[in-house]
């Protein structure tokens, strides 16, 4: 019998592949991670079309870059999200992570959450004992409602951040800002000339007026809560939306969001009525 040889030039080249070793963090690495995109059940993604900027590959490492903001009930840290499938595919996203309720500063959340329904009876009374398993409840609920309301006026074509995933009190979002990894500026800090603050003004109230079409309101808007990209607003933190028929205090934020609204755009030279927004904003209410 002839032996052959077992070279490399006897092997099939159909089974023959090139392999890549994937630069994968080490364990215990807080700043550097697998990503956990195919973890999350598919609720906890962002809805469709998802934009070409998201990384889904299954082997990207997600990365802490820094703080980008502290708050009274959650941080955002800059997170980067890199391909490691050679398509060099890379994401800069905000991570928005709930403290736990003992470290957090903001003691109204009852005011907003009241009409809330809880799903889960336990979860319910956990909450009333205000347990160490109702605090945990408590943290996910601030998250479940951001993320639900992200998801729900992104799909409306609101200018909202695009919502990647949430993994228990972690939101990941679209970051609002420059590739370098700076932020886009608040509202407040912006000094636009009179075209633009009169389209910011537009946009802003047609967020007002449209989520009081869907029922809502923001419950906490200012020219804090939005960031200014070029032309365009983008509105931000929206654990608090506040269901107009279920709280009885509905009505009250709805109100504020639009008087506190145009005293800022006043303040600019912008000559806008707070109780007409308010009147426009009511009377889309079904």
């Amino acid at each position: 019998m002839t032996q052959h040889p077992t070279g490399a030039a006897d092997l099939d080249p159909r089974f023959v592949f090139d392999y890549t070793p994937l630069d994968l963090p080490e364990a215990g690495t807080p700043d550097r991670r697998p990503t956990t995109y195919w973890e999350v059940v598919r609720g906890n993604r962002g809805p469709a079309p998802v934009p070409d900027w998201v990384v889904t590959d299954a082997g990207a490492v997600d990365t802490d870059l820094g703080v980008l903001k502290t708050g009274k009930e959650a941080d955002v840290v800059l997170v980067e999200r890199a391909a490691t499938d050679g398509s060099g595919h890379t994401a800069l996203m905000a991570a928005k992570r709930y403290r736990s309720e003992q470290h957090r500063s903001f003691h109204r959340a009852a005011v907003y959450t009241e009409g809330r329904r809880t799903r889960r009876s336990r979860d319910a009374r956990a909450l009333e004992r205000k347990s160490a398993y109702g605090r945990r409840v408590a943290t996910g609920q601030w998250a479940h409602a951001e993320w639900d309301a992200l998801k729900r006026y992104w799909s409306l074509g609101l200018p909202v951040p695009y919502p990647v995933q949430l993994r228990g009190s972690e939101i990941l979002m679209e970051f609002v800002g420059e590739a370098s990894g700076a932020a886009a500026p608040r509202l407040a800090e912006m000094r636009p000339g009179p075209e633009r603050l009169e389209g910011y003004y537009t946009q802003l109230a047609r967020v007002v007026v449209t989520l009081a079409g869907h029922g809502v309101a923001h419950g906490d808007l200012s020219a804090y809560n939005v960031l200014a990209e070029g032309d365009d607003i983008v509105v931000i933190d929206l654990p608090q939306v506040v269901d107009l028929v279920a709280n009885p205090q509905g009505l009250a934020f709805l109100h504020r969001d639009c008087v506190n609204v145009c005293a800022w755009f006043r303040s600019r030279g912008l000559d806008v009525d707070g109780e007409a927004l308010f009147a426009e904003a009511v009377a889309e209410l079904t």
